[in-house]
């Protein structure tokens, strides 16, 4: 080893500084253009007068207000296995991220060496001993390349971030739906049972009045077949109840608590409080509502931070190697006076030939950020077209919740007289049939309806990014 003057540590952090700063070949990020309409179709991008909450920071536990709700929400953001994946990815990303930033800078390790070998000239063998700090080939980035594989791998970790947001929103929309699907599966158990309990009593009156010669034969096996039809129905919803529940415990990650169980029974859709109007706002402002667009965006970044470091690689690579310790041929005399010194290795590397494998990696890098655009745009249209559906089907399924109600209301009133002309001799038995098949069809479509209108609501603040705060980036808390 040469002996030192100056520290080869503050030498080494020195150059680094200088060379930190260094050229960057990664392309200057532009922001495409949104492919979609200025405005919603058919629906104001703004609201009149006072300033509104945009639907991605109302937080879930304001819009949806059912505390029975709020907590298999919250049991679901805790238990959610998907959930917890992406959690866990994000703390891989966050580790790649660290290793790449790792890579801008030295790594000092403690560096012994020991040797016997002939010395030139006289063959006679000699001892070599050494110890000291130590940096292996530590590569200097003057031309940019680690440092884009450094942003490569932040935007990767923020664009992983983004995909956990997205997939809680999911889940507290999932989660939603589920339990509106429970509600509309109790009513409609509960109409099942009702109407599978009057046919019973028909069929028990009609074999009463076909005994006493009031009825034929026919009347009553109508009325059987009705009955049975109405058993067959009870059945298939008890089945879909049960899978539906399933699906439920899916979300939640664990079975529903039994008191969400027994409350069923005593609840359905009627009950189910409406949600809180959120303004759609533009469809510009999805580009920091969404977090699936927010997600796209960063894996763009990505993208383009690969280009600089596919570029860079066409440039020389310096790399330096560096040792400060000390040096004796015998082991005793390592710690003595006069043995410290350093030495400094600089070495360059300029690419002349790799049978086109850095332009390869370039050509792929460059058509790498044309898909992250693609990616990109259409999470743009999928969110925008999200929006207009659930824009479009607000007042229409309101218009059809209304008149389906009063077609069931006016049902009801046909099969009262229906009854009524049955039992005066004016009506025959199959009038009165059609008018109870009639009845139990429009009150099943009445509750569809209405499980329809309330999961459009839930669509319409998951499209629109709800429960996510897009100026702080957090999550909604629980209150």
């Amino acid at each position: 080893m040469t002996k030192h003057r100056r520290t080869p540590m503050a030498l080494a952090a020195a150059a680094a500084a200088a060379l930190l700063a260094g050229c960057s070949f990664i392309p200057t990020y532009e922001r495409p253009q949104p492919p979609v309409p200025a405005t919603y179709a058919g629906a104001a991008a703004t609201t009149d007068g006072a300033a509104v909450q945009p639907g991605a920071t109302v937080p879930w536990q304001n819009y949806f207000a059912e505390p029975r709700l709020q907590q298999l929400i919250g049991i679901a953001l805790a238990n959610n296995r998907d959930l917890r994946v992406a959690m866990l990815n994000i703390e891989q990303a966050r580790a790649t991220y660290q290793v790449r930033r790792a890579d801008l800078y030295p790594g000092v390790g403690l560096a012994a060496n020991a040797s016997r070998a002939p010395a030139a000239g006289t063959g006679n063998l000699t001892n070599s001993f050494s110890v000291g700090l130590a940096v292996s080939a530590w590569e200097i980035d003057f031309f940019g390349r680690i440092a884009s594989l450094k942003e490569q791998a932040l935007a990767q970790y923020l664009a992983t971030e983004e995909g956990r947001n997205a997939a809680q929103v999911s889940l507290v929309a999932a989660v939603a739906n589920g339990w509106l699907t429970l509600l509309a599966d109790e009513q409609l158990l509960e109409l099942s049972r009702r109407t599978l309990t009057t046919r019973e009593e028909s069929v028990r009156l009609t074999k009463l009045r076909l005994d006493s010669g009031a009825a034929s034969e026919l009347d009553y096996r109508q009325a059987e077949s009705l009955t049975q039809a109405a058993r067959a129905t009870l059945a298939q919803q008890q089945r879909q109840r049960a899978l539906d529940e399933n699906a439920l415990a899916l979300l939640l990650g664990q079975p529903l608590p039994e008191d969400m169980r027994a409350s069923l029974t005593r609840s359905d859709l009627r009950a189910a409080p409406s949600m809180q109007t959120v303004p759609a706002g533009l469809p510009s402002d999805l580009l920091a509502q969404r977090p699936d667009i927010r997600q796209a965006e960063q894996q763009l970044v990505a993208a383009n931070a690969n280009i600089g470091a596919a570029r860079a690689a066409f440039f020389p690579r310096i790399s330096l190697t560096a040792q400060a310790g000390t040096a004796s041929g015998e082991l005793s005399g390592l710690f003595k006076n006069g043995s410290w010194g350093f030495t400094l290795a600089p070495s360059l590397l300029l690419p002349l030939f790799d049978a086109g494998a850095n332009q390869a990696n370039l050509d792929s890098a460059q058509v790498g950020r044309k898909l992250a655009v693609a990616q990109y745009e259409k999470a743009i249209q999928t969110a925008f077209r999200e929006v207009s559906d659930a824009l479009a089907s607000q007042s229409t399924l309101t218009e059809q919740l209304d008149a389906q109600t009063k077609q069931a209301e006016a049902e009801a009133i046909r099969l009262n007289l229906a009854d009524l002309r049955y039992k005066n001799g004016v009506a025959s038995y199959l009038d009165l049939l059609d008018a109870q098949r009639s009845l139990f069809s429009t009150q099943q479509g009445v509750v569809q309806v209405r499980l329809g209108q309330l999961q459009n609501q839930v669509t319409l603040f998951k499209a629109l990014g709800g429960g996510w705060d897009a100026e702080t980036g957090q999550a909604s808390k629980a209150p």
